[in-house]
């Protein structure tokens, strides 16, 4: 089977069934006629897009005595902003095509910043509520972010692309590095180390307003109207069989793809919540443990990167599928094995086998689409169901590490999903599409 060509399906687009107006059309190119403005824009949401997430793990200690929180309650701090990456994923697609991208990405921003806030508040229901909020805010930018540099940048959307993950990491990364560190410039303050944060998040609002206000033009029309919906064939491309009109959602592929998206972000979002606890829990300090913790986040750009390149020049992506299981399943094993003599080097394979999964699972969305419209739904049914299966790890290692008193037996269960990762990924990786 040839293969199709995915230049143009290389971001998936939450507006893909709506076109723009004479009005919005004329305000987009308004908008592009400042380039530099809406890179800023972009660069200063997508630093923010792991921020939030990344600033708890290297306190989560802290915030637990703070409330007398078990192990169990205290992932939940993690858990409950990644469920709501999946839900609000739900969502996402239709305020977009309602509101405009500029619009709902502003609104996600001021979202992040009062969330952040509402985090600190001396309060376990803010806790919670506030991680719901700021769960919601990153899954508006999740979504709308490739689809408005699809949109706005369609001959640059590979450039474009590195841009806008790299300062997603690169957020993730300097927050890592700084929470334990402000924390004791605040005196001790977690509160206030996390909260420093919401700045970040209005800077990036404040950035996007003036393309807000240029999209909507000065006539005050709406920038996009709909434009017919779908036929049902429109629902699935032409499969490696020929059939058309399947939905996504009666694909095996398509759940193989999704189940490959939701298990590599379980084992991301076991880290990301108690990385640093399993170093400090073997008596690394916090600081070094943050530390190694950005190093884990920064070191991701390179399987970012290098992956997505790789699988496009490959007809099956079977053997990048193995590669990524295996180096993060390798770093898993050394964090059992020798948590603080191998911090770095597990740190830094985990980093590369991290990376490189997101990347792989991203790719393979667009690779096994046939048509933009396809790609699109598939996206949103990867992410949603993705990361409400992910919303299962933090959660569950902090009940089993509370049962058992250590960290053992979590890490074994991260290596079986591992296992099952690599399975569900052989199957996705072939060379079809839904």
């Amino acid at each position: 089977m040839s293969r199709p060509d995915t230049d143009h399906l290389l971001l998936p687009d939450a507006e893909a069934d709506v076109r723009p107006s004479p009005q919005g059309a004329a305000a987009r190119r308004a908008l592009l006629a400042h380039p530099a403005m809406l890179l800023i824009g972009i660069v200063l949401a997508s630093l923010n897009m792991r921020a939030a997430l990344a600033s708890v793990s290297p306190l989560v200690s802290d915030i637990s005595q703070s409330f007398g929180l078990s192990s169990t309650a205290s992932s939940l701090v993690t858990s409950v902003p990644v469920l709501f990456l999946g839900l609000g994923a739900l969502v996402a697609p239709w305020f977009a095509r309602r509101f405009g991208s500029e619009p709902v990405l502003l609104f996600a921003l001021l979202l992040l910043a009062v969330g952040i806030l509402v985090r600190v508040a001396p309060s376990t229901v803010a806790l919670y509520g506030g991680g719901v909020l700021v769960g919601t805010a990153i899954a508006l930018l999740n979504v709308l972010m490739p689809g408005l540099i699809k949109r706005d940048f369609p001959d640059r959307a590979a450039s474009m692309t590195s841009v806008y993950t790299g300062a997603m990491i690169a957020g993730a990364t300097l927050v890592a590095a700084s929470s334990v560190p402000l924390e004791k410039a605040f005196g001790g303050s977690w509160e206030a180390s996390l909260a420093v944060w919401s700045l970040l998040a209005v800077l990036a609002a404040v950035a996007w307003l003036p393309q807000v206000l240029i999209a909507r033009g000065r006539t005050g029309h709406e920038v996009r109207v709909p434009s017919a919906r779908p036929g049902p064939g429109s629902y699935g491309s032409a499969s490696a069989s020929g059939t058309t009109g399947k939905s996504v959602w009666r694909s095996a592929l398509a759940w193989q793809v999704t189940l490959f998206m939701g298990l590599q972000s379980l084992w991301s979002y076991v880290l990301i919540a108690w990385m640093p606890t399993i170093f400090t829990d073997h008596g690394m300090s916090r600081s070094t443990a943050g530390v190694i913790f950005a190093f884990n986040n920064l070191i991701q750009v390179a399987g970012a990167f290098a992956v997505p390149l790789l699988a496009g020049r490959m007809r099956s992506q079977r053997p990048l599928i193995v590669l990524v299981t295996s180096l993060v399943a390798a770093g898993y094993a050394g964090l059992m094995i020798a948590p603080v003599s191998g911090a770095w080097l597990w740190a830094g394979v985990l980093g590369i086998g991290q990376g490189g999964a997101v990347g792989l699972a991203l790719t393979m969305i667009v690779l096994r689409s046939g048509d933009a419209q396809t790609a699109a739904r598939l996206s949103g049914m990867a992410q949603t169901v993705g990361y409400l299966l992910a919303a299962v790890g933090p959660l569950a290692a902090g009940a089993v590490h509370q049962a058992t008193g250590g960290w053992t037996i979590p890490i074994a269960l991260v290596l079986g999903v591992c296992a099952a990762a690599l399975a569900v990924g052989l199957f996705a990786a072939r060379d079809r599409t839904v």
